[in-house]
């Protein structure tokens, strides 16, 4: 699999939240951060989406409908692993101590955190 750039990602999140085809105007009507980018650009990312496998272009009608060949959840699999190798010697172990270090967790999401743990480890996770 290959990594999404910045605006790559961005669209398959709107194609991701959509949970159904959409067209590049949908998309260009949902993105986030980059509101106001043509729709030429739009339509040339969604074109190098489809040429890396990541998205299905529908083009049996007069629109064009994009759908998400490659699931988000495989996809944040994918860049937590990455994460993992390139910064934290494949150990979550070494980047839970880091964003502890850091103080990136609020008390609630210690306690929250605590309640996971303890779950996967009664073994009532399903």
């Amino acid at each position: 699999m290959k990594k999404l750039g910045d605006a790559e990602l961005e669209i398959m999140q709107v194609i991701w939240e959509a949970e159904q085809p959409v067209t590049s105007k949908y998309v260009q009507q949902h993105l986030k951060t980059r509101s106001g980018l043509p729709l030429s650009s739009i339509m040339a990312t969604l074109a190098t989406l489809v040429k890396k496998g990541f998205v299905y272009c529908d083009r049996t009608t007069r629109t064009n409908y994009y759908s998400a060949v490659i699931e988000k959840q495989k996809y944040q699999k994918f860049e937590n692993d990455n994460l993992l190798s390139r910064l934290y010697d494949n150990s979550w172990k070494n980047l839970m101590v880091n964003l502890f270090q850091e103080k990136v967790f609020s008390k609630e999401d210690i306690e929250e955190l605590k309640g996971v743990l303890e779950k996967y480890n009664d073994g009532t996770n399903n």
